[in-house]
């Protein structure tokens, strides 16, 4: 801690004031590329300023558990089109709200963070970073109930507005709180969401996907975009809109050329399996043939998540599966794979249950001519958790 931010903690004690690792500046900048305007660029660096700074003290200091919400490889997805950053600790949620503003005199949270139900925090940080000094100070917070009970909504900008006077500024008062009120009321129900059909999903990507369109959160109704936003595969295909770039999660595309940049920061890669084709005239010749693999994790217990081609990739049959990361484990009962269509629905035959203790689960899937969007899900869900689409 420099003494600049030892004199600024003395006159302001009740304040949270943490020092930016000199160090990581310029790399945190260089990673605050991917963007479609310069002040999208921006706001994705000071947020992730101020995660990289407060995440490793939150967890030192209070949670060793925290950990980003829904994933780190999410993050652009989100800083392209909201502010923000969730983490997640203790079965809660809190959200870091980050803004170079001098003026304090109000806490403003994007209504993303607060009415999409997947999203709506337990508390929300009011963060003000000094770049030029190196430092973020957390001023204040309120839970998501406060916010919603004492607040105003500020329908032009699509953000909830609480006022100093109704923040704690101490924030060591958020452990005391967890610790002596363990049944306190932090958040309210929130509002539904409109029902997007794939159709509708991607007419409204195509649509926000132009990087001229500047504020695209302001471009449709908060029920249309909040429903757009919370499914992760559709979020995901409009930040890919947004900077150009074309369909990532296209599974032909990865057993042809790799897995996309894209899909790795979300842990997909390939392996090499010896597997058969059946020749043209019934003669079958050894080939090796990538299946794709994800490791995930489900109630702490370590997984791989594989999905290969069943024969012919031309026969448009492919195999979803389950199965322990350690050879010898076995998934216990009750345990379920799931295929679900691009806008979440089920359909006939689109998932397997372990019964009892089993090697693996899979689901077997023939499809037709045109290429199909399907998302994986788990339950008991897994770790870090967000939709993926993959495009077969």
């Amino acid at each position: 801690m420099t003494t600049d931010l030892e004199t600024l903690s003395i006159n302001n004690p009740t304040n949270l004031w943490l020092e930016i690792p000199e160090n990581q500046q310029t790399n945190i900048w260089e990673k605050s590329q991917a963007f479609s305007t310069d002040n999208r660029r921006w706001m994705a660096y000071l947020n992730n300023l101020s995660l990289k700074t407060f995440l490793p003290w939150f967890k030192e200091e209070y949670a060793q558990n925290a950990k980003v919400f829904p994933n780190s490889a999410t993050l652009p997805s989100i800083w392209e089109v909201t502010n923000g950053t969730g983490i997640s600790f203790n079965g809660k949620k809190l959200v870091l709200i980050p803004s170079e503003a001098l003026d304090i005199s109000e806490l403003r949270v994007p209504q993303e963070w607060v009415d999409i139900p997947n999203w709506s925090a337990d508390y929300y940080l009011a963060v003000q970073v000094n770049v030029e000094e190196s430092y973020i100070r957390i001023w204040g917070y309120t839970s998501q109930a406060n916010l919603k009970n004492k607040g105003t909504y500020d329908a032009n900008e699509k953000t909830y507005c609480l006022d100093k006077q109704h923040l704690i500024s101490n924030l060591s008062i958020l452990s005391i709180a967890a610790q002596l009120c363990p049944e306190e009321i932090t958040k309210t129900e929130t509002a539904t969401l409109a029902e997007l059909s794939t159709t509708q999903a991607d007419n409204l990507i195509t649509r926000l996907g132009n990087s001229q369109l500047i504020n695209p959160r302001q471009a449709i109704p908060f029920p249309m975009w909040g429903a757009l936003l919370e499914n992760g595969a559709w979020r995901q295909g409009l930040y890919e809109q947004r900077q150009g770039m074309s369909r990532q999660w296209s599974i032909r595309q990865w057993m042809q050329n790799g897995v996309s940049e894209a899909a790795k920061q979300f842990g997909w890669a390939t392996v090499d399996l010896r597997a058969s084709f059946e020749g043209s005239r019934g003669t079958t010749a050894p080939a090796q043939l990538p299946t794709l693999i994800r490791k995930i994790a489900i109630s702490g217990a370590e997984y791989e998540l594989l999905v290969k081609p069943k024969g012919e990739i031309q026969n448009r049959t492919w195999r979803f599966e389950l199965r322990p990361a350690t050879v010898g484990e076995m998934i216990p009962v009750g345990v379920k794979l799931m295929l679900l269509t691009e806008d979440l629905q089920p359909f006939d035959g689109n998932q397997a249950q372990a019964k009892k203790p089993v090697e693996r689960l899979y689901v077997d899937i023939a499809l037709g001519e045109d290429e199909e969007g399907l998302v994986w899900k788990t339950e008991p869900v897994s770790d870090d958790y967000d939709y993926e689409a993959l495009y077969l």
